[in-house]
C-alpha cells in the first residue's frame, strides 16, 4: 500500500528498462534468455528485476512466445547434498529470468518410473526438462526413452554431448589428491562413494590417475555410502591399521565421520593425519578442524543449465557441445604436511 492507502501498481517491463538504462526490448531478451547479450547488460537487467520485484505476465508471454514459462526438473536422490543443491541452483537461476520450476522426484530407477516422471512434466507443458540422474542405471533407462522436449543433463556420460552441463568431478578429485601429494603425503587412502553413482566413480578415477601421474602406489579405495556413519566406521579401521598419513573422502559427510573416528582413536587432525572432503557443504568450514574440500558452484551450474535449456531450440545440436565447470579446491585446517615421525 502507498501512504494514501492505494495499492501500488506492480512494476512493468518499462519500469525495469528505465532503472537498468536499457530498452524494453533488451529486458524482454533477458527474460527470454536470449544468448546474444553482453554479461554486464544481463547483470544490470537482472538487478533491476530483483530490485523492482518484477514478475513477467506469464499468460501474455506464453501467447507471444509459445512458451509456458515453466522448467521441469526430474531428480534422483535429491536427499543427497549434490542433487539437492543442484535443484536449488536451477530454481534460483530460473527465478531470475522469470521462470517457474516444477520438480518430480524419482523414487526408483525403473524405466516405468522415469517414463511416468517425464510424462508428468509433459502434462505441465514445460518448456524443457533438466535431468539430475547421478546413477548410471537411471541414464541407461533414459537412453531407452525418446525425449521429444528440450532437455539438459547434469551428468557427464560422453564427450561433446550437447545436452550436458556438469561439474568436472574428475578434475576436482585430482586437485584434492594433488594437494595432499604436494604437501608431502605418500600413504593416502580414498574413501569412495557408491560406484553406481557417476560422481563417485569419477572422483575415484581422479584419485587413482593423480597417484599414477606422481608414480605413487595406490591402496584399494574403500567403497562407502556417502554417510558420516560409514566414514566413522572406515576411520576406526584405518586408525587401527595405522599405515597412512592422509585420507581423501569422496564427500564431506564421510570426511566428518573419518575425523570423528580419528579423534576418538587419539589421532590429531591434521598433526597425525590429513583429511580432505568433496562438496564444501555449508557446515564444512565449521568442522573441527575446518575441512579442506572441493567446492562445486551450484549457482553457476544452475545459471548455465537454464541458459542452455532456454536457448534457441532451433539451433542444430551438432553445432553445440556440452559445458563443464571446474570445481575449486578450498584449503582449510584439516590438511597439513605429514608428521616427521611415524606414530
Amino acid at each position: 500500500m502507498t501512504a494514501s492507502g492505494q495499492r501500488e501498481q506492480p512494476a512493468s517491463i518499462r519500469d525495469v528498462a528505465r532503472l537498468a538504462g536499457v530498452s524494453h526490448q533488451t529486458v524482454s531478451r533477458v527474460i527470454n534468455n536470449h544468448p546474444s547479450l553482453r554479461p554486464e547488460t544481463r547483470r544490470k537487467v537482472e538487478e533491476a528485476i530483483e530490485q523492482l520485484h518484477y514478475r513477467p505476465n506469464r499468460i501474455a508471454r506464453a501467447l507471444g512466445t509459445r512458451r509456458s514459462g515453466t522448467i521441469g526438473v526430474v531428480a534422483s536422490q535429491r536427499s543427497q547434498y549434490g542433487p539437492g543443491a543442484a535443484v536449488v541452483g536451477i530454481e534460483e537461476a530460473a527465478r531470475r529470468v522469470g521462470y517457474l520450476v516444477n520438480t518430480t522426484n524419482l523414487i526408483s530407477s525403473e524405466p516405468e518410473e522415469i517414463r511416468a516422471a517425464l510424462s508428468a512434466q509433459a502434462d505441465y507443458q514445460v518448456d524443457g526438462i533438466v535431468i539430475i540422474a547421478p546413477q548410471q542405471r537411471v541414464l541407461h533407462a533414459l537412453d531407452e526413452l525418446a525425449l521429444d522436449l528440450p532437455y539438459v543433463l547434469l551428468q557427464s556420460r560422453s564427450k561433446d554431448d550437447p545436452h550436458e552441463v556438469f561439474v568436472d568431478q574428475l578434475a576436482g578429485a585430482r586437485a584434492a589428491t594433488r594437494h595432499l601429494i604436494e604437501l608431502g603425503h605418500r600413504d593416502i587412502y580414498h574413501l569412495a562413494g557408491p560406484q553406481e553413482w557417476l560422481e563417485a566413480d569419477a572422483r575415484m578415477q581422479g584419485f587413482l590417475l593423480e597417484l599414477s601421474d606422481a608414480d605413487l602406489s595406490a591402496t584399494a579405495p574403500i567403497l562407502g555410502d556417502w554417510t558420516a556413519d560409514f566414514g566413522y566406521r572406515a576411520g576406526e579401521q584405518l586408525a587401527w591399521q595405522g599405515d597412512l598419513t592422509a585420507v581423501f573422502a569422496s564427500n564431506d559427510q564421510m570426511a566428518l565421520g573419518v575425523i570423528h573416528a580419528f579423534r576418538d582413536a587419539g589421532w590429531d587432525v591434521p598433526g597425525d593425519v590429513s583429511v580432505v572432503g568433496f562438496d564444501d557443504v555449508p557446515e564444512a568450514r565449521h568442522f573441527w578442524p575446518p575441512l579442506t574440500t572441493v567446492r562445486q558452484d551450484f549457482a553457476e551450474l544452475g545459471r548455465r543449465c537454464v541458459a542452455r535449456l532456454l536457448s534457441d531450440p532451433a539451433a542444430a545440436p551438432s553445432t553445440v557441445s556440452g559445458e563443464s565447470l571446474i570445481p575449486q579446491l578450498v584449503v582449510r585446517k584439516s590438511s597439513a604436511p605429514p608428521p616427521t615421525k611415524p606414530r
